[in-house]
């Protein structure tokens, strides 16, 4: 069943357009769950699911065979996540949880069945992958197209990172991340610390990333 923090984020997501039944059969069907930092909520591969974001941040990664990563998505409270497997099938992408996060599970079976019968919901999930493709043909043109520095500051400004999950962010090593979080320092834009980086100049970091940043 829902609860308070699950109603706000509801509301606040595409699921808000649905049906009030619908909505009421997803909120009866759900289960809330809540992850530590640094879970993995989704394995690449697993079996379909989809979930609401309640609270926290998530990120949505793909992986290569040689374990390195990079960020295809950052997930906060009202996003929903796992449509497009959903409809699909399995996808080699895996969630984690950057911060302790919260997670609303839909009922797929519940949605697949009033999608059939209500081309309302069908349309409502349309729109939902129509926006989940213009994300991520976004932040693709970002890790393609960016200099490591330009990535590292889109996503500083999308996440206050450790170097690791910065270099799985944008698709890099440790050291090449290090190196350019030390010339953002140099240049004012960020102050780092052992546990934090702490943005001083936005306006200098959004002009770093090249303007692509809010992914």
């Amino acid at each position: 069943m829902a609860d308070g923090e699950t109603e706000d984020a509801l509301a606040h997501s595409f699921l808000a357009e649905l049906p009030a039944e619908v909505i009421s059969e997803l909120r009866a069907g759900g289960e809330r769950a809540d992850y530590p930092a640094g879970t993995t909520v989704y394995q690449p591969g697993s079996e379909p699911r989809a979930a609401l974001v309640v609270r926290g941040l998530l990120r949505v990664f793909l992986a290569s065979l040689e374990g390195r990563q990079v960020t295809v998505r950052y997930a906060r409270p009202g996003d929903v996540l796992g449509i497009a497997v959903l409809v699909g099938g399995p996808a080699s992408v895996g969630v984690q949880a950057v911060e302790p996060s919260g997670l609303f599970r839909l009922s797929s079976r519940t949605l697949f069945a009033a999608a059939r019968r209500d081309a309302r919901v069908s349309w409502a999930i349309a729109g939902e992958l129509n926006r989940r493709l213009y994300d991520t043909l976004e932040q693709t043109a970002v890790n393609a197209f960016g200099s490591v520095r330009q990535r590292v500051a889109a996503h500083l400004l999308d996440l206050a990172s450790a170097q690791q999950e910065l270099a799985d962010a944008v698709g890099s090593v440790r050291e090449v991340v290090a190196r350019v979080l030390r010339e953002l320092r140099v240049a004012g834009v960020i102050a780092t610390a052992a546990d934090r980086i702490v943005i001083l100049d936005a306006a200098r970091l959004y002009a770093e990333s090249g303007g692509s940043a809010g992914l």
